[in-house]
């Protein structure tokens, strides 16, 4: 059997989820308090949202609480269970609500993050982000659509717009920019930051399977490797300059979930990380 996972949807999840842990450490929120509202709900939005389901059911969440805590927006506006006809993988975020529109449920729902993942460009409108700006301190928006031409909105446009309140990822790359007298550095929500680490932990330990729990030890160990530094420049990711470094670390802490839930029959070595050393490829030259 060949061993493998799905990145777009998993690798994807794990990096989306890594950055709303680490928008709580700036807005101050609890994790298992807030709302997020998805722009498109395709097959990589609602694989973000089971993540961040399992996460919330692990912070003691009902399955239902938890769910009610995700809500979608898809071509035809706000998923409810009043529609018909719905891709199966859409239902469970099928909420009892009267429908609407993006700007209409953002108005109504109050979510505290916004995650674009529609392919669509400039569909994260100055309206709209002003409105997640008037009912937080700190909106949290993830453009994750790519390439940049596709981005739902610039970093520009969401510190422009939340006049420099909002917490912005987006999935392409952008230049820091100058808002409100300051410059933000906004980091890129990259699967790279994911995948490699994922690959290396699953294959030392000889992983039989990859079950979802590994991924959110991904994204709870990707948070914590973000500093201090790295948020006071707007940036919820470490710079992808560091990450050689990052994808070592993030294996250990993978690996040490991997043998401390004994999720392989695989001994524990004496050092995980001369373990990694050992065996990760360097491109240095």
């Amino acid at each position: 059997n060949t061993l493998c996972f799905n990145d777009d949807i998993q690798g994807t999840a794990a990096v989306s989820l890594a950055g709303i842990l680490t928008s709580t450490r700036i807005s101050g929120l609890n994790f298992k308090d807030l709302t997020i509202m998805f722009l498109g709900a395709g097959s990589a939005a609602t694989g973000i949202a089971d993540l961040i389901h399992l996460a919330l059911c692990n912070e003691g969440l009902s399955k239902e609480e938890a769910r009610r805590r995700l809500w979608f927006i898809d071509s035809n506006g706000l998923i409810t269970d009043k529609r018909t006809n719905l891709a199966s993988h859409k239902i469970p975020y099928a909420h009892s609500a009267e429908p609407a529109s993006l700007e209409e449920a953002v108005d109504r729902l109050k979510p505290h993050i916004l995650v674009g993942a529609t392919g669509v460009g400039n569909t994260f409108t100055k309206d709209i982000l002003a409105k997640m700006a008037k009912h937080h301190k700190h909106p949290t928006i993830f453009a994750l659509s790519n390439p940049t031409s596709h981005a739902e909105c610039s970093p520009q446009q969401a510190y422009d717009w939340t006049n420099g309140k909002a917490i912005f990822a987006s999935g392409s790359p952008f230049e820091p920019v100058e808002s409100n007298g300051k410059t933000y550095h906004p980091a890129q929500g990259n699967n790279a930051y994911i995948f490699p680490a994922i690959g290396l932990a699953a294959t030392l330990s000889e992983l039989k399977t990859i079950p979802d729990e590994i991924f959110l030890a991904a994204a709870k160990a990707l948070s914590e490797l973000v500093s201090q530094d790295d948020l006071d420049r707007g940036a919820v990711y470490p710079p992808l300059s560091r990450i050689y470094d990052a994808t070592k670390e993030l294996t250990i802490k993978i690996l040490e979930y991997i043998y401390e839930k004994k999720l392989t029959t695989k001994e524990k070595p004496k050092s995980i990380r001369d373990q990694i050393e050992n065996y990760q490829y360097s491109p240095r030259y």
